[in-house]
């Protein structure tokens, strides 16, 4: 699928994966809307081809709002959902148990807004004029390898992920009549703003248990993937891991 002179949704679009990815779009032609929070926004780099949309995912009325804005630039073709959050808590701890309002927010950003984009944008994406093929556009999603592997306090991120990962081959199922292909991705250990707060040591430690190569993964290496994902029209319903065959320790 081509993404030149086409529109293009990123959620957490001001920085991390989403900033790589919106930069991506955006230097391949594309009208890149970079939805976010405004306290990410503030700090976001100003990028020719580039707009950013304070959102909150989670809310309906305002990613309906934000798609509309990029289908007026349209066609809009591309969806990529990165907007996410990652507290660490455990179940049982000394501090007492796992506090619900905690976990229900990481669902609802990382999983319900992950809906909640797809569902609204793929209306928009279903009105385009499909091309030779019947395709008229893709969704990559990001879940990660705690879907997988999920760590000693990430009993909520896990979940939340677990739900995206969950949620890939029926979307693309639902979406195949309308010419939408489905694809997420599960990052490793990727050196974003989140790991910004810890120290040279401890990312020297992360970077010494990947397999190969030894290093964190960089946010322009999952911008790339997506760009192949986007480029790739056979490739539909999958779920791609991008770890260096990282396999996490339950610590």
């Amino acid at each position: 699928m081509q993404i030149t002179d086409t529109s293009a949704i990123v959620t957490g679009g001001a920085s991390g994966l989403g900033g790589a990815t919106a930069m991506a779009l955006a230097a391949g032609g594309a009208r890149v809307f970079a939805l976010d929070l405004p306290s990410a926004i503030e700090k976001a780099p100003q990028v020719d081809g580039i707009t950013y949309v304070a959102t909150d995912v989670t809310e309906p009325d305002e990613v309906a709002s934000a798609v509309a804005a990029a289908e007026a630039e349209g066609p809009l073709r591309t969806v990529v959902n990165c907007a996410g959050i990652g507290p660490s808590a455990r179940i049982l701890s000394k501090k007492g148990p796992h506090d619900l309002a905690l976990f229900r927010k990481v669902v609802e950003v990382n999983l319900i807004g992950t809906f909640n984009v797809i569902t609204l944008a793929a209306q928009a994406i279903a009105k385009t004029d499909a091309d030779e093929h019947g395709q008229r556009g893709v969704v990559i999603n990001t879940a990660s390898i705690a879907a997988f592997d999920g760590q000693i306090g990430q009993a909520a991120y896990a979940a939340s992920k677990g739900g995206v990962v969950g949620l890939n081959l029926p979307a693309a199922r639902d979406l195949a009549s309308v010419g939408i292909r489905v694809v997420t991705i599960a990052p490793g250990i990727i050196d974003t703003p989140m790991l910004a707060t810890v120290s040279d040591e401890f990312r020297q430690a992360l970077a010494d248990g990947v397999p190969f190569p030894k290093r964190l993964g960089r946010a322009e290496e999952y911008a790339n993937l997506a760009l192949s994902i986007i480029a790739q029209d056979y490739l539909n319903g999958e779920v791609i891991r991008l770890d260096g065959a990282l396999r996490m320790a339950p610590r």
